[in-house]
């Protein structure tokens, strides 16, 4: 890992990402979803739209997958309230997942990108200041993460976030597999506090869907 900056930078970001935080209340963005396989030395890809919102102080997210490798594809993903939704047109099933007690790691991974502040993230996150790099003209710092939990920890070794503290908002993340599969997400043309429809927080299902609970 590259040298990170003095614990005094480091906790000027950190303060910088809890002011961005108090102001963030939506956004919508592009994303690109790299999922690297060490064993077949593959790469897939999914295009879509995130979005998220934050209301009450609880932060609400959309993902809608329409590319998978350049191909047109269809998968829905709605997180709110501890409940996680993903629907699958093609096959016409959702699957639901309930948090429980994973409710506050599935939110650390979810702030990790849109409207976390830094407090939270030094709660959950041990981090190392990798210095600064600019993304689509947006000078980001480059953060790199291990979880304080083990069970973070043994889904992920370590996770890099490129953020623009200024907004809380993450432009590239990198999680690293045990296994050696790395996932890269970038996100593109954000629209930042900007209305986000209620209807994205929603997932059209048919009369005929299969309900999976788990």
């Amino acid at each position: 890992m590259a040298q990170g900056k003095s614990s005094g930078a480091l906790d000027a970001v950190l303060a910088q990402m809890d002011v961005a935080a108090q102001k963030f209340h939506s956004a919508q963005a592009d994303f690109q979803w790299d999922q690297f396989e060490l064993v077949v030395d593959n790469t897939d890809t999914q295009k879509g739209t995130v979005y998220f919102l934050r209301s009450g102080g609880a932060t609400q997210m959309a993902a809608q997958v329409r590319q998978f490798n350049g191909q047109p594809d269809a998968k829905d993903v709605v997180y709110k309230k501890g409940v996680l939704q993903f629907y699958q047109p093609a096959i016409d099933q959702m699957t639901v997942l309930h948090a429980g007690n994973n409710q506050q790691r599935f939110e650390s991974f979810l702030t990790l990108g849109f409207g976390g502040g830094g407090s939270d993230l030094k709660k959950n996150w041990t981090i190392t200041d990798q210095g600064t790099e600019i993304i689509d003209g947006i000078k980001t710092v480059k953060l790199d993460l291990v979880g304080k939990q083990a069970s973070v920890r043994s889904m992920f070794l370590h996770v890099t976030i490129w953020v623009d503290p200024d907004r809380a908002i993450s432009l590239k993340q990198q999680f690293f597999e045990p296994s050696g599969d790395i996932r890269t997400a970038f996100y593109r043309n954000i629209r930042y506090n900007r209305k986000v429809a209620s209807s994205a927080f929603r997932i059209k299902t048919t009369a005929k869907t299969t309900t999976v609970e788990k």
